[in-house]
């Protein structure tokens, strides 16, 4: 296989390894890192983005550029060597929707465009065997396509369960042991695995301090998605394919996006049966489900009338509440709109943004709610939110006629307000996608 990867360019290699894989579903790739060369290198540099944040060595994407030939080469010699040993990541934190923080490692540039260019060796072996219903980082997949999945698959289900689980702090928690035990299967090319172990000790450097943590994988690094998806390939995916799925009586479903994941049951006996072994499953991968967060829940159809409550059930996923309700042409289909959590943490982003750029000339701060509003719409712009979207709107426009009153000290008065926005109109978010309600389920 070797000297069969070494001619052809990059994207000939990639196309083999993939056929490989999927040609050779048991087959160990135990030397295939030579693939790793200049013009592999300068794929992953093109695929790398160049405005993230720098990491502990402040070197920019445009520092490293400048002598980019160079650089590589000297970073492909180390990858060849074994001599390549990545700096730690730097730790800062975005904030959370229920008040906490969220630890982000940030690798430096040039360790970023070396775990790249493992991702995309691992990307074109483990693609061939992720299933279907994996949707999170992963190439041409989505999160509006999960969420379109899920949308028309209950519909057409009259009676229905839902498992909503969340698993605690699941990149903080992955056990190295088993993920190198999981690795083995399909990959033991020593300079591939030694990059990984070392990537998964690297540290984190944060105020001035070193830590090593025994578990996870920092969250931030180019690798760590794919790493995560490999465990939880192994972990839940094929567990719920090959164990769970043909011992169900009726229909299953399962929708999972990286750590978040639903599964729909058309009986209830095979819903509290999944549940109950749930949390075993993951008890011997050293993962925990959220004791306040995971719940079985009834998610019948309103048209059956077994209770009236059931159509204030709904259930959260991928920041959009899924609940029950008619169509225009009368008939209960589920819908999506914003979730509670995911509106107001736009709402106070907007407030704050206003609040900042009080001072500044008008025609920029209409340019910045413009972009807030448009990126907003980008992910959250579906068919049935529409009243999400036009509220946001309103209360973006009321914030930021506020915020013009304050800054002139002058009473808020409408009609003023009014005439600034024929002037400087905030937009609607379009749609993006939609599901037909006539759409037959999969």
């Amino acid at each position: 296989m070797a000297e069969t990867l070494r001619s052809g360019n990059v994207t000939t290699k990639l196309r083999r390894i993939a056929e490989l894989a999927r040609m050779h579903g048991d087959r160990v790739f135990s030397s295939v890192s030579h693939v790793i060369d200049l013009d592999w290198m300068l794929e992953a540099y093109r695929r790398t983005r160049k405005d993230g944040a720098t990491g502990v060595d402040g070197q920019t994407s445009a520092e490293y550029a400048k002598n980019l030939k160079a650089n590589l080469e000297a970073v492909v010699k180390k990858i060849r060597e074994g001599t390549y040993r990545p700096p730690p990541v730097r730790r800062v934190y975005i904030p959370k929707a229920n008040g906490k923080r969220r630890p982000i490692g940030i690798p430096t540039f040039e360790d970023k465009l070396v775990q790249r260019a493992v991702a995309m060796l691992l990307e074109a072996i483990y693609e061939q065997e992720f299933h279907p219903f994996s949707y999170g980082f992963r190439p041409g997949r989505s999160a509006h396509q999960a969420l379109k999945e899920l949308q028309k698959l209950p519909t057409y289900w009259q009676r229905c369960w839902v498992v909503d689980a969340d698993i605690q702090s699941f990149f903080d928690t992955i056990d190295h042991t088993q993920l190198r035990k999981l690795l083995d299967q399909r990959v033991r090319d020593g300079v591939i695995r030694r990059l990984v172990d070392l990537w998964l000790n690297a540290g984190v450097l944060e105020e001035g301090r070193l830590h090593r943590p025994e578990f996870g994988t920092p969250q931030g690094g180019v690798i760590s998605p794919l790493l995560a998806n490999i465990y939880l390939h192994h972990v839940l995916d094929m567990w719920f394919r090959r164990a769970v799925w043909p011992r169900m009586k009726r229909r299953a479903i399962f929708v999972r996006y990286a750590d978040d994941f639903v599964m729909l049951f058309e009986r209830q006996d095979d819903a509290q049966r999944v549940m109950a072994v749930l949390g075993k499953r993951f008890d011997r991968f050293g993962l925990k489900l959220h004791p306040e967060k995971t719940r079985l829940m009834s998610f019948n159809s309103p048209g059956l009338g077994l209770e009236r409550a059931q159509r204030q059930r709904s259930f959260d996923f991928l920041g959009f509440t899924h609940f029950w309700a008619r169509s225009r042409q009368g008939r209960w289909v589920v819908k999506q709109r914003t979730a509670k959590d995911r509106f107001s943490r736009a709402l106070v982003r907007i407030k704050e943004q206003c609040r900042r750029m009080r001072h500044e000339p008008v025609a920029l701060q209409h340019r910045l709610l413009c972009a807030m509003l448009r990126g907003h719409g980008n992910y959250y712009g579906i068919t049935g939110n529409g009243d999400s979207l036009s509220r946001l709107h309103h209360e973006t426009t009321r914030l930021w006629g506020r915020s013009l009153a304050r800054r002139s000290g002058r009473r808020f008065a409408w009609q003023r307000f009014v005439l600034l926005l024929e002037r400087f109109p905030l937009p609607l978010p379009p749609t993006t996608w939609s599901v037909s309600p006539s759409e037959p389920a999969s």
